[in-house]
């Protein structure tokens, strides 16, 4: 037993009849709670961080499974490192109960299925080398709860980003973090709250991992993909404030040599 605090009533009441100032100031308030619940479970993030650290660089991979907002909380945070730090699409991998239909829209009922994350998380082969992190703000569901015991079964890293204490993700999960943020505005709405505590913890997690990987060098994003104008200009300044060059020479040094890193590395050894 716990006490679900994510589902508790909210600390305000009358909701329909505050002016758009009241609801906005008093949203606001709320979520200037979350910040606060975060930087308490930094310790816990750091412990995780660094056995994700370790597994990756043996050749591991981070996967984060979660339904409904957590779900789509992980899959976007997967879907933004490799344009931010130029890694692969198959090293940061989210998943979410109902698959990709349920991005977009609910999928009836796929949360319920205890054993559906194994299965999905079977398709890349999963090893003892990856880490998968579950994300459910309640710390209840079946889909993400099932796949942590199926992936402790096989001596799979466990994490898990909750934000009920005792809930039995978090005991299931071997480094559990749960930010405990209190009731939702609107009560039980954990996309709100709740969802912004996990989504901080993401990037958080995942931001950490890449630097200490070697993607960042100084504050500069250096193995970013050159996907559109706006992130090759980017680059080109990148390397016009690295090396001094003008910016058609960075520009162009950028284009022939396909990253910041390179071109750097290059101009730097001439």
């Amino acid at each position: 037993m716990f006490t679900k605090t994510t589902e508790q009533d909210s600390l305000y009441d009358g909701l329909e009849h505050m002016s758009s100032t009241e609801l906005l100031s008093s949203i606001n308030k709320e979520d200037q709670k979350v910040a606060t619940a975060v930087e308490k479970v930094i310790p816990q993030i750091e412990s995780l961080v660094h056995v994700i650290v370790e597994k990756m660089k043996s050749g591991g991979r981070l996967f984060y499974i979660g339904a409904g907002t957590s779900g789509r909380l992980g899959i976007l945070d997967a879907s933004e490192c490799p344009p931010t730090f130029g890694v692969p699409h198959d090293k940061i991998i989210g998943l979410i109960a109902g698959g990709d239909t349920a991005i977009r829209m609910a999928v009836e009922n796929a949360e319920d299925d205890k054993n559906q994350a194994i299965v999905d998380l079977n398709k890349y082969n999963i090893t003892h080398n990856d880490v998968v992190i579950g994300i459910a703000a309640s710390g209840t569901t079946p889909y993400v709860l099932g796949g942590l015991k199926a992936c402790n079964a096989k001596k799979i890293v466990t994490g898990s980003i909750t934000c009920n204490a005792g809930n039995p993700i978090a005991l299931e999960a071997n480094y559990p973090i749960t930010p405990i943020v209190g009731p939702e505005f609107v009560t039980g709405s954990s996309r709100m709250k709740a969802g912004t505590a996990q989504k901080m913890i993401l990037n958080m997690i995942s931001t950490t991992v890449m630097i200490q990987l070697g993607h960042v060098k100084g504050n500069k994003m250096v193995d970013m993909q050159l996907s559109n104008d706006k992130l090759v200009d980017r680059g080109t300044r990148m390397i016009m404030q690295q090396t001094g060059l003008n910016y058609e020479n960075a520009n162009r040094a950028l284009k022939e040599y396909g990253s910041v890193r390179d071109a750097v590395n290059h101009i730097g050894n001439c």
